[in-house]
């Protein structure tokens, strides 16, 4: 099997070529699940508790990991882990957690989906604290009202390489 060979000639040639890949790595980047327009990036969970009432009503988009999740009568509380967001709004765990919070969401949800450890990112407004317990200590949660929600797919575990790989060249002449 012949390799496709890309032959650059001059520069509209080259040009092409730098727009194509552009494009390609444009295309590689992931976008948010939701409109992130009129968000607060800088108010964090912890920013919430520092600043007090004075955040209530403020739209954020928060992440992390699930912790737990209850169904109550008219609402859905989950427990999470919070993380920093990285560009996509997904959950950066590779960074260190940040405080935990509540997110409150009308109605019922399936706690079997939004089971412990998954990820989470949420859209909504600040509203207020709640006082709970992590284990026997004292805990003040920031609470967000959820507007929408979005659960991450599980990540699955890579099968061993099979040492098949693929890259694409430009070969100049």
């Amino acid at each position: 099997m012949t390799p496709i060979r890309f032959i650059l000639i001059g520069v509209d040639t080259m040009q092409k070529a730098w727009i194509l890949l552009c494009v390609v790595l444009l295309s590689a980047c992931a976008s948010p699940p939701f409109d992130l327009t009129g968000i607060d990036k800088e108010l964090t969970p912890d920013a919430v508790l520092a600043k007090g009432d004075t955040t209530r009503g403020q739209r954020v988009t928060w992440g992390g990991m699930i912790i737990n999740s209850n169904n109550r009568k008219d609402v859905t509380e989950i427990e999470v882990l919070g993380y920093p967001l990285d560009r996509s709004a997904r959950p950066d765990t590779n960074n260190a957690p940040q405080h935990r919070f509540i997110i409150s969401k009308e109605g019922y949800l399936e706690t079997a989906d939004f089971r412990p450890g998954r990820l989470i990112s949420a859209i909504g407004t600040t509203a207020g604290t709640h006082n709970g317990k992590v284990g026997e200590a004292a805990y003040v949660y920031p609470v967000l009202q959820a507007e929408q929600l979005h659960l991450w797919p599980i990540s699955q575990p890579r099968a061993a390489d099979p040492n098949v790989h693929f890259g694409i060249g430009i070969i100049f002449h």
